[in-house]
Formats: structure tokens, sequence, C-alpha cells
């Protein structure tokens, strides 16, 4: 059984389907970024967005950073193919939430983010982005500005969607 879910967001109300208790993907992947930024005595490691705590002050040490890159990339393996329904995206809120603007999130099959852009960030007025893929196939989820050089900053992603099978019936 399936449950319609709403998400009111900037103003816009966004729609998916959603299995009750989902399941949030992209816990049981493994993170990788273009570089990984030395800030005093943290590191900002990319498995720090998927590690299930949202806290999105950087300085807690909760958060991915990279140094100033381009491009700035952060791609999460999910390990299997999905059909991604839902991403949500949440930066920094301690001052530098503007990095994130001109992210675009991609999912697909390449390892090199060289995928099919499923949204990308176009207002900072709010650390936390949801976006809509409406069942994009891909095991891979990419963050990538690439547009600009810059210190690219996560605090949580989370996916959402359903596995893609690879069984052939005849």
């Amino acid at each position: 059984m399936k449950t319609l879910v709403a998400f009111l967001f900037l103003g816009s109300l966004g729609l998916a389907w959603c299995n009750p208790g989902a399941f949030n993907i992209a816990r049981t992947g493994e993170a990788s970024q273009s570089s990984d930024y030395y800030g005093g005595t943290s590191v900002s490691y990319a498995y720090k967005a998927i590690d299930s705590v949202k806290d999105t002050n950087w300085l807690n040490g909760f958060c991915t950073h990279t140094n100033n890159d381009l491009p700035p990339w952060w791609r999460l393996d999910m390990k299997h193919k999905y059909k991604v329904k839902i991403v949500i995206l949440s930066g920094r809120s301690d001052g530098a939430m503007q990095r994130l603007m001109d992210a675009e999130v991609r999912i697909g099959n390449s390892p090199d983010n060289n995928n099919p852009v499923c949204g990308k960030v176009t207002q900072i007025t709010d650390p936390t982005t949801t976006f809509s893929c409406y069942g994009m196939e891909g095991r891979y989820v990419s963050v990538v500005i690439p547009v600009r050089a810059e210190f690219l900053s996560i605090c949580e992603l989370e996916v959402y969607g359903d596995p893609v099978s690879d069984v052939t019936y005849y």
C-alpha cells in the first residue's frame, strides 16, 4: 500500500508516492568528494553527509566540506540501481548557504558525475532543498557545482526510492 506524501517548500507543492516508513537509501551507500577540507582540528569527510545527523552548523563537525575546487562535487554510490523519487539536500545554516547556489543533483549510472540532472539549487533562503526526481534510475547520486570554483559543503543528503530489479523475465 502506498501513501501520497505532500511536501510544501518555497511556496510550491511537491508530491511524491512513498511507502509508509520510507527508508533513506543513502545510509547504506558509500560517499566520496572532490577533496577533503582540513579546518582547524576537523576534517570534513564525504561520509558526514550520510551519517543521519541533520545538524546544519559546520562548526559542530557533522557536515562535509571540499576545498575551493573547480568543479566541486560530492557523490553517493548506492551500490545498486534505484528509481529515485526524492532527494533532500541540506547545506549549511551558519552563514555559508550561498555556496550551494547552482548546485545540481544528478542521478545515473556513470561514476564520473556525468549523469542527468534531477534538479538545481536556485534559491538559498533555507538550508534544505527537496527535489522530486520522479523515478530517475541510477546507481549514483551526485551534487556538483559546474559553473564556478567553490567550496561544497553538505550537512545531510537523503535519498528515497525503490530498487530496480536486475531480473529479466521471459
